[in-house]
């Protein structure tokens, strides 16, 4: 699986990593279902806007992506993305890049222009349109574009190879100093690591055109052979019902998300509640309801924990299959996540399950979800300190020593702690919510 990964020369906001998430849960399901998966998402670190950012701050360009690449990598791991087995970067691989733009001019699908440019040629390449659909795209002849900027539903020769430009970093290569294009890049890199034809690329909706038609075409043109078995694209987030990007000022980032005092997760937890080819429209409010959510989903298998070393209760057979096959049956048909939470929830309020098949459970599902569940056992833990205050309440109790039980409850708020008295004793559990990424 080949997934198309940030272009480094910014902060990526939480419109590109909706797409990461759902790339991860792609993942994550295929490899629930028994499939080995080798993950390659390739890091953009030599492109327009990172040489203008390089410029305007008077640096080279590694000085401009390498902070912003290691901030991504962090993002990832904030969300419990898995990490790709291979994060190939543009500027690693440039032989390989100039090597198929080689062989596309070797067979005469690709041209040097009067700018010394190298261009592909899309008149060349018959099924030019497939991915889209022929139709909606106006092939304009003898157009050529050398950046990566393309008129809407409108076709044109695209560059390969771009010649240097002043005060610009550049390779050698057959055609003089330069760099490449951004749609050989993909090509030559998933092609690298994964061969000619592969399984699953995967992107946003924005990646469809021209991006990945592009990739299709130079690779296809090259090879004669299937580039790639299954496109799947992610559809765009959205805020105030407008497309989520930075070109239009309006995105927000996980550090936004966190000076709000929401965690990480509740992001993910958001994102997952949509079908990923739905859009969704962010707002603070649903993403409020979300970080709730994943809060009160480890107090509920923390519950359990306390519960299930008390009850006497026995599963109902056939019960833990029937949540099993509705999980299964839900990421199965087009990974529909919506679905899959619904299973989840109804698992923990089943009175039919007792309290630690219900965590066995609901933790097998968390390795498609990607929720961190598991860090509720972690936050069950409570400090000795906090114990002997709790099993001080409980004497004052007993002995009906009310106002006394009373400040023992507020020393351990104050402590950080709730207690909730059950039928199987007092129930504590941590009342400050968590402000980054839970390490289990």
């Amino acid at each position: 699986m080949y997934t198309c990964g940030p272009t480094v020369y910014d902060t990526a906001h939480i419109g590109n990593l909706r797409t990461y998430i759902f790339e991860d849960i792609l993942r994550r399901t295929l490899e629930f279902l028994g499939y080995h998966v080798k993950h390659v998402m390739n890091i953009t670190d030599v492109e327009d806007k990172i040489i203008k950012k390089a410029k305007a701050n008077k640096q080279n360009i590694w000085q401009v992506t390498k902070p912003y690449t290691r901030e991504f990598l962090h993002d990832i791991q904030e969300l419990n993305i898995k990490p790709a087995h291979v994060y190939p970067t543009a500027t690693a691989h440039v032989p390989e890049m100039v090597k198929l733009i080689r062989e596309l001019e070797e067979k005469g699908l690709a041209y040097e222009g009067k700018d010394n440019s190298v261009y592909f040629d899309i008149s060349k390449f018959k099924p030019y349109g497939k991915l889209v659909g022929i139709k909606k795209i106006k092939v304009k002849d003898g157009a050529r574009v050398d950046s990566d900027e393309y008129e809407k539903n409108e076709a044109r020769d695209f560059v390969l190879w771009k010649t240097k430009k002043k005060n610009e970093p550049g390779w050698k290569s057959p055609w003089g100093e330069g760099r490449p294009g951004w749609h050989i890049e993909c090509s030559a890199m998933s092609m690298k690591y994964l061969g000619k034809t592969f399984d699953i690329h995967t992107g946003g909706v924005d990646n469809v055109f021209p991006h990945h038609e592009n990739e299709i075409a130079q690779s296809e043109a090259a090879t004669g052979q299937k580039f790639v078995n299954y496109w799947v694209h992610g559809e765009h987030l959205l805020v105030g019902n407008e497309r989520m990007g930075k070109s239009l000022g309006n995105f927000y980032t996980l550090r936004d998300i966190e000076k709000h005092g929401f965690l990480p997760l509740a992001f993910r937890y958001l994102a997952l509640n949509a079908h990923y080819r739905s859009k969704l429209n962010f707002t603070w409010r649903s993403l409020g309801g979300a970080d709730s959510a994943v809060w009160n989903l480890w107090r509920e298998l923390g519950r359990m924990k306390f519960v299930g070393e008390k009850e006497a209760l026995q599963t109902k057979k056939g019960k833990l299959n029937e949540h099993r096959k509705s999980f299964r049956a839900a990421i199965e048909d087009d990974l529909d996540t919506p679905k899959a939470l619904s299973v989840l929830r109804r698992v923990i309020t089943d009175m039919e399950i007792t309290a630690n098949d219900k965590r066995s459970l609901v933790f097998e599902m968390d390795d498609v979800l990607g929720l961190s569940l598991q860090y509720a056992d972690k936050l069950s833990k409570v400090p000795l300190h906090v114990k002997t205050l709790v099993a001080g309440r409980e004497l004052m109790r007993r002995n009906q020593q009310f106002v006394k039980a009373d400040s023992f409850r507020n020393k351990i708020k104050s402590l950080g702690y709730d207690v909730e008295d059950t039928s199987y004793g007092p129930f504590v559990w941590p009342n400050r919510k968590l402000k980054s990424h839970p390490k289990i």
